[in-house]
Formats: structure tokens, sequence, C-alpha cells
């Protein structure tokens, strides 16, 4: 009996760690998004995409009506958001999404959490993908999803997700990053993309990616690297432009053509600039093809306390959990006790 109880306890607390490492949901009530259903994957290593996403949630469910379901990395035993943890719960939520917008890296995730996201791409479903998107999935050469790996060289899926859907894969820095920052120059002959609209100076405070998007990308903005980390550092004058945000689409299994959006920036300080904001809030609109509703005057004001702590000026408390984010007045990120 002491044994049978001591495994309903072992098996309580697993229930509850689980349970606490749940997606957190934002909910709005009105807006052009309304009855839109975002799913947004936070997990990379670096770049607090678990800080930028539930924030980029925020601001589309506050203040566009959509309904924004936010999954983390987690550690399977405490709940806890591990930047870059192979571990996502819920993204079975992707079954009724219309948009994906996803910031991974380097993710192996097991076939349970994998097999949702294949199946959103295989209808053709519209993405959103940022910075170390390019290179979310890595995965051995046995596995069942080898072909969405960065580094897949097979003919039929070259380059993996990030090249396939994305339009690009991991290729490597362009520049000094934490030393260098980013300024991204619309590209004057696409001003009159919806994307774009109202949109100007845009800058991100992380440093130049390489990319060489595929054949068929319109490239929206080229990036400026820059010989500081403040928006009116001078340019660095041994790098050229490089493409930093593009559109593109794919044609899935279904036959279906999926809108995508991509950006080698979006960490969590470059959602604090007015210009990159708008951009990506803009993004999400027009891969869900509402770009009639995109308007120069749209409110895209930071929602809740908004703390991004790429550059090390804030302090986080590492034992946050997914819950610990919800509703629109917790702070993005919680302070270090």
């Amino acid at each position: 009996m002491k044994l049978f109880h001591l495994f309903c306890g072992l098996a309580m607390l697993a229930g509850a760690a689980s349970a606490l490492a749940g997606p957190v949901v934002y909910e709005g009530t009105g807006g052009p998004g309304k009855g839109k259903n975002v799913v947004l994957i936070a997990s990379d290593h670096e770049y607090k995409s678990e800080e930028a996403l539930p924030e980029l949630a925020r601001i589309l469910a506050k203040h566009f009506g959509c309904k924004c379901t936010v999954l983390f990395g987690v550690d399977k035993d405490t709940g806890v958001i591990v930047p870059g943890a192979s571990n996502i719960p819920g993204t079975a939520a992707l079954a009724t999404a219309d948009l994906l917008v996803i910031f991974t890296r380097f993710q192996s995730l097991p076939a349970e959490q994998m097999n949702p996201i294949v199946e959103y791409l295989q209808r053709g479903g519209p993405v959103v993908g940022l910075r170390t998107a390019t290179h979310g999935f890595r995965y051995s050469k046995e596995s069942p999803f080898a072909k969405y790996s960065y580094d897949y060289k097979g003919e039929d899926f070259q380059g993996g997700f990030g090249r396939q859907i994305l339009g690009e894969t991991w290729v490597g820095h362009y520049g000094p990053n934490h030393k260098s920052s980013t300024r991204l120059d619309l590209v004057p002959e696409k001003t009159g993309h919806p994307i774009l609209t109202g949109v100007k100076a845009v800058w991100a405070e992380i440093g130049a990616y390489n990319a060489y998007p595929i054949a068929g990308s319109e490239i929206l903005a080229m990036a400026q690297p820059l010989a500081g980390m403040a928006p009116d550092a001078p340019n660095d004058t041994t790098k050229k432009p490089m493409p930093g945000a593009w559109v593109r689409t794919y044609k899935s299994p279904s036959g279906k053509e999926g809108r995508v959006f991509c950006s080698t920036y979006g960490a969590a300080g470059d959602l604090v600039n007015d210009g990159f904001r708008r951009l990506l809030v803009n993004a999400c609109l027009w891969t869900m093809g509402l770009e009639k509703d995109i308007r120069a005057d749209a409110d895209i004001s930071i929602v809740g306390p908004y703390r991004p702590s790429w550059m090390n000026v804030n302090k986080r408390n590492a034992n946050t959990k997914p819950e610990d984010l919800a509703g629109w007045d917790t702070p993005i990120w919680p302070e270090a006790k």
C-alpha cells in the first residue's frame, strides 16, 4: 500500500510539472485578427526568444484580437523554461493554427512534438521565422525527421526546414556579434509591399548574419552591419549590406502554398525598436492574409512590463516557468531574486 501511495505521489508530481510546462495563451477580444490562432514556438540558446515571442504574442492579442499560444523549451522534470531545450510541450496546438511563428535553434524534438509541426507544414500553413529558425532543427541522418535538419544534403529538401521553408539555412555570422549591431534598410523598390507599411528606422541590437535567400524570395530589407551597438553607430565599411528580411511562398504536399516571412533578426531587444516591431507585426498579418488590415498608424505598442536581457542590462530569474508569464501585466522577464 505504501508503495502504491508513493507511486501515486510521484505521478502527481510529474503531472504537475507537465502542467506547469504547458503553453501560455494570450487572447484578445476584438480586432482584425479575431478568430485567428497563432502558435509561437520559442527555444533558442542565445537570443532570448523566450522573451521576444511572448511579447509579440501579447501585441498580436491585445491590439489585433488574435488568440496566441506560446510554447517554450522546458525542463521535462521541473517545468522551468530552459533556453534551447529540445522539449517543447504543446505543439498539438498547431492542428488549428492559422500561423506558426518559430524562433528555435538546433532542435531535436521527440516524435510526438515534431509530428504536429510536420503536419502543419504538409498542409501549407503560413510561417514567420526569426534569427536562428534558419537552423531551427538538427537531426541525425538516421532520424525520420532528418530532412528538416539545417544541414540536410539530399536534393529532395536540401538545407532542410531553413532553406526549403524559410528560404535560408545557417550560413554564418557576418561581423562580430555583441560588438556590432545592425540597421535594416528597406529596399526602395519594395516600399509598396504591405509588410513595409509605416515601417521606418529599423534597427536590431544583434550582429548580422550571412544570408543568400533561395530563388523566388523577395527581399524587403537589407542589413547593414554597424561599427557599434547603437542605432546611430556608423556603418561598418568593411561589410556590404546583406539580405535581412524577405518573403516567399512554399508549396506543401497538399498542393497549397504557404506564405513565409523570414528575418535573420528578432532577438528580444530588437522588439524595443518601433521599426522592427512594426515590420514583424505587419509580417504576421500579411502571412495570415490580412494585408488589407495593415495600417501605418496601427497600435503596435509594447504590452505589459518588457525587460529584454540580451545585452545583460536586466538580470533574469532563472527559475521562470511559462505560467509566470501569463496575463497582460506580468514582467517579461521576471527579475532575479
